[in-house]
């Protein structure tokens, strides 16, 4: 019975060959958007998921009283948990906040995406080893592992293991190559060190060794069984025992690994996270794809009902019932969606690569893939369902004898529900288009706000890790006053970080007439003289910091949100004031600034001058000189710090990268819009041929008795043009509710 369906269904294909074009058409398009998008949406909510036993492995998370949340943990943790703590299978730890120098074949760089991992790393996670193994990284500490990418890059196509690489000022021999981590792997390091050769660096271990330094991430594996909720009340237990009067009041808790993608509570991670909000936004929008690509198909396959009236009349006449003809329309619709998913996959395979550019991911086409037959299977089985079900059960269900009365399936169920799935279908493309023109405007506004700073010609770099504290303040003054030096450079800040995004926040600030019981989360920045001249910052009252005024070293500036939120009396300068047990007086108020992303509103920051904490340059360069300016840096840099790399990177671009998201948000929702436009068209298109081609006597009277080309586009088009009038109308409140919940993620709007 299924080869003779398939055949009819052939014989259908042939014969109707401008329908089934526009059907296959509109389909291939609409499954090709939602497999991408499904891809992605996967991608996402299965981030770590490939672990071996990923259900017992968890990462420990230090909460302290006042609500902050660190991803980081002591050095000493993990001991001190494997020795005391019942239950844990296997411990390991991971240090990213070192940018090693590699020099491979002559040439220097800072390794960003270099770990430092222990000896249990490579047996709590799992890995695909191609060369060596890990047996040799646990033995040698002055041993690296590479991502076959990485090997690649670096040695060509000949054998990595028992190269050598010099790290900082020693070699290491690669001892091992791993596949490289899949796109939804937290991991996405491509070469690993023991931790025992960071170790060996004095100053670092001194700062492990204390417990109060949270600088390393702790993964622990449960065995089978253990329940993580008793575990975690005897890892505080432990963490208080050692830490002592440090860090009494903190406490440890777990997250399991398939979970750190989503967390939100978390003060700075080094992982990439999601957003839930974008993995629904991009679900429904999958969906409502694949929805409009299979009304086309129903749309048109009902309008071509009634030249199926005699065949389906006969076949029941001789004998067919109607679960047989509901299979064979069933069977048709397979095989359309079946062929729309053949095409699919060639253009998947071309777009893969422009999909990966715009994602930042690196999806395969890969036959072997468990996930990827999911995604299309879950696909094909939902475009059947949606344009197979109505078709087959409205021509199922024709009695004959209605042919003998001229009554045709047209007459039987009319044109009402292919009005409204029209108007539904263009409902949800004018949903898309509104919602592109709110995000489009949004992130305009970003662009062109006035963030309360210059950020254009800015360029930041930071000071090498290895420098000495002690002649850190002299060194970088030296480096500054060179810098100035030369013609192309108008100012040199000091800093100890961009003021792009400050994510270093404090507590325990005091000043005149505070409450006991007032204890305000606020943000920090060391800043040098230069600061105010570099960023264009403007001041409200008071002054900034002066060059060599050792006064100044003990005073603070604020910003107008702190004034108002610390509840400061007036006059405000010439308050005492202190932080982190420095005191002094406040000698200016800064007007505010963003000095994080527009998501959040501008919140209270206090300003210090403490050479200690100086760690970046900013350096604004002269208007049409910025190539000269490079090259005075570089001089500078070479001179004072040889044998190692100069990494800069402009504002500009920091600040383009703290919308990432919301940016790649608004060019996808933008492309699918237009795709979603390009599939309703087709489908309009269809039921307007068909009219014309059912009026086709009407139409041709018409001409005869004098009807213009005008007039007669007038009279088929009106029906249809009220039809997508409509829906702009219904899309509106939708849109407006959609729209104001996505606006809710950002602070100031420029779509009041």
């Amino acid at each position: 019975m299924i080869k003779n369906h398939l055949k009819i269904a052939w014989r259908s294909l042939r014969k109707n060959k401008g329908l089934h074009f526009l059907n296959i058409i509109g389909l291939t398009i609409g499954m090709t958007a939602a497999v991408l998008i499904f891809l992605w949406v996967q991608n996402e909510l299965n981030f770590d998921n490939d672990q071996k036993d990923a259900g017992r492995i968890y990462r420990t998370t230090t909460r302290l009283p006042n609500g902050w949340v660190w991803e980081d943990s002591p050095l000493l943790e993990a001991a001190a948990f494997k020795k005391e703590v019942p239950g844990i299978e296997k411990i390991t730890r991971l240090y990213v906040d070192h940018w090693p120098v590699f020099q491979i074949h002559d040439k220097l760089h800072y390794e960003k995406h270099c770990a430092y991992v222990d000896n249990n790393w490579f047996s709590l996670f799992k890995y695909q080893f191609i060369e060596g193994g890990a047996a040799s990284f646990a033995q040698n500490p002055y041993s690296i592992i590479l991502t076959e990418s990485a090997a690649k890059k670096w040695f060509g196509n000949k054998e990595a293991v028992g190269e050598v690489i010099q790290v900082d000022s020693s070699n290491y021999e690669v001892t091992g190559v791993v596949a490289d981590p899949p796109a939804n792997s937290s991991f996405q390091y491509r070469s690993f060190i023991p931790l025992p050769a960071l170790l060996n660096n004095k100053q670092i271990l001194e700062n492990g060794e204390d417990w109060g330094n949270t600088d390393y991430l702790t993964f622990i594996k449960l065995l089978p069984g253990i329940q993580p909720g008793v575990t975690v009340k005897r890892l505080t237990e432990v963490f208080q025992k050692y830490s002592q009067d440090n860090t009494h009041s903190f406490s440890i808790s777990l997250i399991p690994i398939r979970e750190m993608h989503f967390e939100t509570d978390l003060l700075g991670s080094v992982f990439e996270h999601g957003s839930m909000n974008s993995v629904y936004i991009f679900s429904i929008l999958g969906f409502l794809l694949l929805t409009i690509a299979c009304i086309n198909y129903v749309n048109l396959t009902t309008a071509k009902a009634s030249l199926r009236s005699k065949e389906i009349s006969i076949r029941k006449i001789v004998g067919a019932d109607r679960s047989h003809l509901f299979s064979q329309f069933l069977v048709e619709s397979l095989l359309i969606s079946l062929i729309s998913l053949a095409i699919t996959f060639i253009l998947i395979h071309w777009c893969l690569p422009a999909f990966n550019t715009l994602t930042g991911k690196n999806f395969t086409l890969s036959l072997t893939s468990p996930d990827f037959w999911r995604v299309i299977g879950g696909t094909l089985l939902v475009s059947f369902l949606l344009n197979g079900i109505y078709p087959a059960l409205l021509l199922s269900s024709f009695n004959p004898i209605n042919l003998f009365k001229g009554i045709s399936l047209l007459n039987v169920r009319g044109t009402s529900f292919r009005k409204k799935l029209v108007v539904l279908q263009f409902s949800i493309s004018a949903i898309l288009i509104t919602s592109t023109i709110v995000i489009y405007k949004q992130m305009h506004f970003i662009q062109k706000r006035n963030p309360g700073y210059d950020r254009s010609q800015v360029l930041s770099f930071t000071l090498p890790q290895a420098i000495n504290s002690s002649s850190k303040e002299l060194l970088m003054n030296t480096v500054k006053q060179e810098l100035l030096g030369h013609s192309s450079i108008e100012s040199v800040a000091i800093v100890s970080q961009p003021i792009i995004q400050i994510g270093s926040i404090t507590s325990g600030a005091d000043w005149e007439g505070r409450n006991s019981h007032f204890n305000p989360k606020v943000a920090q920045l060391s800043a040098d003289a230069g600061l105010q001249k570099t960023m264009h910052l403007q001041m409200q009252e008071g002054r900034w910091f002066q060059q060599g005024n050792e006064t100044d070293k003990h005073n603070f500036i604020l910003n107008e949100s702190a004034v108002r939120k610390l509840h400061l009396s007036t006059p405000v300068i010439g308050q005492r004031f202190s932080l982190h047990g420095d005191k002094g007086r406040i000698i200016g108020v800064v007007r505010d600034f963003n000095y994080k992303s527009m998501h959040e509103k501008i919140g209270p920051l206090v300003i210090f001058n403490n050479p200690d904490w100086w760690n970046f340059f900013l350096v604004r360069t002269a208007p049409q000189r910025t190539s000269l300016a490079l090259k005075a840096i570089t001089q500078t840099w070479k001179k004072t710090f040889p044998g190692i790399p100069l990494a800069y990177s402009f504002l500009d671009d920091q600040f383009e990268y703290l919308y990432k998201q919301d940016q790649l948000d608004s060019l996808l929702i933008w492309a699918f819009a237009v795709i979603a436009v390009i599939i309703s068209g087709l489908g309009l298109f269809g039921l307007v041929a068909f009219a014309a081609e059912q009026r086709n006597k009407e139409m041709s009277i018409r001409k005869i008795l004098g009807a213009t080309l005008a007039d007669i586009s007038s009279l088929l088009s009106t029906d249809f043009l009220k039809l997508i009038g409509i829906p702009f109308i219904i899309s509106f409140p939708l849109t407006w509710w959609a729209m104001s919940k996505w606006l809710q993620n950002f602070a100031y709007s420029g779509c009041s």
